[in-house]
């Protein structure tokens, strides 16, 4: 059992990411492919089989010399079932048999997970999480994703929605609406779009000096980058906008701190290579508004595995399911 592996999957809108790893979850082999969602996204599942048998023959590898496969998807996942529907940006707009299909395809074991969930395990066990029972792991990118790992195992809900961070209320004044139809969800305000979104309206109600404002003024696009790097560089439009996304971002992964009192609180994501600059400020913010018991006891800090957490995370997730 000990010389046996683990296959780990982060599948994702633009590419599928795929990782051979020991028991310890060192990875030994890495590589990539695109993610075609041409077709309602019918060749993905496919792609996956073959990439993986194309692997497995490369390097004179057998099924029976592997543990299993987990994998991270975006969507709504039934995990028994092991099917995945809703993952706009793959085109799955229907009922996707993922585990019945991947299980014929290689002869291997499979589980599967939400991509977000994954990446968390990933963290957790492997990176700033380290390994700790308790460790809460928000995601910041296009949207705000979540993972919450209690006592070592993920906290999922009746539904399949424990950790959706992204939808906790920060703003119940003129909120922005979100895409999931409520308003004043952290995503509007602290994912990579929702930051460019509070840019834009202080910038049409700031009349001082800023190099960003003229930027916008200007009618140029902008990022979360490029918001980031020019509050690093003084520029005070910047400034009040990063204050008051690290403001929400705090209050949010407070109240969940409050609720669970993680050891860490991990931030992933692209947003996240902000780095210090964005960790002291959430910090900051978090501090004053945790419990005194948990600020005493849970730290804020950043992710560390990168591109690594949902193929070490997926492969966490057959190693829990399938090493008794």
């Amino acid at each position: 059992m000990a010389d046996k592996k683990l296959i780990g999957v982060d599948l994702g809108g633009t590419t599928i990411k795929f990782a051979i790893l020991t028991l310890d979850g060192d990875i030994q082999q890495r590589w990539s492919i695109d993610t075609n969602i041409l077709d309602d996204g019918t060749h993905i599942v496919p792609s996956i089989i073959d990439a993986i048998n194309h692997r497995l023959k490369l390097y004179d590898m057998t099924a029976d010399q592997f543990i299993g496969i987990g994998m991270g998807s975006p969507g709504s996942v039934d995990l028994e079932a092991g099917t995945v529907i809703g993952a706009f940006n793959l085109n799955w707009k229907t009922l996707q048999y993922v585990k019945r299909d991947i299980e014929t395809g290689t002869g291997m074991k499979f589980v599967i997970d939400n991509d977000a969930n994954v990446a968390a395990l990933g963290e957790r066990w492997k990176g700033a999480g380290e390994n700790e029972a308790d460790v809460t792991f928000i995601t910041l990118g296009t949207g705000v994703g979540g993972g919450l790992i209690a006592n070592g195992q993920l906290l999922h809900g009746v539904a399949g929605s424990g950790g959706e961070i992204g939808h906790v209320t920060v703003e119940t004044h003129n909120g922005y609406l979100c895409t999931c139809g409520k308003h004043g969800c952290l995503e509007t305000v602290a994912s990579a779009t929702g930051i460019v979104r509070v840019a834009r309206d202080m910038a049409e109600e700031y009349s001082g000096n800023s190099v960003l404002k003229k930027t916008l003024d200007d009618g140029e696009e902008i990022s979360s980058k490029i918001v980031f790097d020019m509050a690093k560089s003084n520029d005070p439009l910047a400034l009040m906008v990063v204050d008051k996304v690290t403001n929400y971002l705090g209050l949010a992964l407070a109240n969940a701190a409050n609720l669970l009192n993680p050891s860490f609180v991990v931030i992933g994501g692209g947003v996240s290579a902000a780095g210090d600059f964005l960790l002291t400020r959430v910090d900051k913010a978090f501090k004053a508004n945790t419990f005194p018991n948990v600020r005493e006891t849970t730290a804020v800090r950043l992710a560390t595995l990168g591109n690594e957490a949902g193929v070490i995370g997926a492969a966490w997730l057959a190693r829990n399911a399938f090493v008794k």
